[in-house]
C-alpha cells in the first residue's frame, strides 16, 4: 500500500532538483496527506490528528509495511525542511517543527540534526542550536565535506559567551 505514495515523493524530489521549491513543498505535503488518508481507510477509523506512523500501527500493517510508512514520513518531513530553507523568507519555526518530527523517528539523522541547529540559531535559541550542530558534526557521514557546517558550529561556539552576556545584561535592572 505505501508503494503508491512513492511517485508523489519522487515528484517532490524532482521539483527540488529543478529548484522548484514551492512546487516540491506541495508534492511532499500531498504525499503526507495521501499517506494519512490511506492509513485511515485501512484502519477504518474516523479521521483524527494521529501521525501516519501511529496510524500505520492501528491499520494492522506488517512490520515491513510500517517501516515503509515511517521511511516515507521521515523522507517527506526532511525534504520539506530542506525546501523551506531554500525560501526567500525562511519559516524557521516550521523548519524546526519538521526536523523535530524526523528526529523523533530517527534521533541520529544527520540532515535533521543540522537543519534543527540552523533553525534554532535563526530563532535565537543559541544553546539548542549549538547542541544540534555539535550532534550533527559528530554524526556527519564519512566522505561528506565539512565546509559550512564546521564554520557555522565554530562561529556559534565563539559567539555564545557574548550572547550569554547580552542576555544577562538584558535582564539586569
Amino acid at each position: 500500500a505505501p508503494d503508491r505514495l512513492v511517485p508523489a515523493q519522487l515528484l517532490g524530489a524532482q521539483c527540488y532538483k529543478d529548484k522548484k521549491f514551492r512546487e516540491a513543498i506541495g508534492k511532499y505535503h500531498r504525499a503526507l496527506l495521501e499517506l494519512k488518508a490511506l492509513l485511515l481507510l485501512l484502519s477504518q477509523e474516523p479521521a483524527g490528528q494521529r501521525p501516519p506512523a501511529a496510524a500505520a500501527a492501528a491499520a494492522g500493517l506488517s512490520e515491513e509495511q510500517r517501516q515503509a510508512v515511517e521511511a516515507i514520513e521521515v523522507d517527506c518531513y526532511n525534504s520539506l525542511a530542506a525546501c523551506l530553507l531554500q525560501a526567500e523568507l525562511v519559516n524557521y519555526e516550521r523548519v524546526k517543527e519538521y526536523c523535530l518530527k524526523v528526529l523523533q523517528k530517527e534521533g541520529e539523522n544527520f540532515k535533521a540534526l543540522y537543519r534543527s541547529g540552523v533553525a534554532f540559531y535563526h530563532l535565537g535559541d543559541f544553546n539548542k542550536a549549538l547542541y544540534y550542530l555539535k550532534e550533527a558534526r559528530s554524526r556527519q557521514p564519512t566522505g561528506m565535506g565539512k565546509g559550512g557546517r564546521d564554520v557555522a558550529c565554530n562561529h556559534l561556539h565563539a559567539k555564545l559567551p557574548s550572547l550569554r552576556r547580552q542576555v544577562k545584561e538584558l535582564w539586569r535592572w
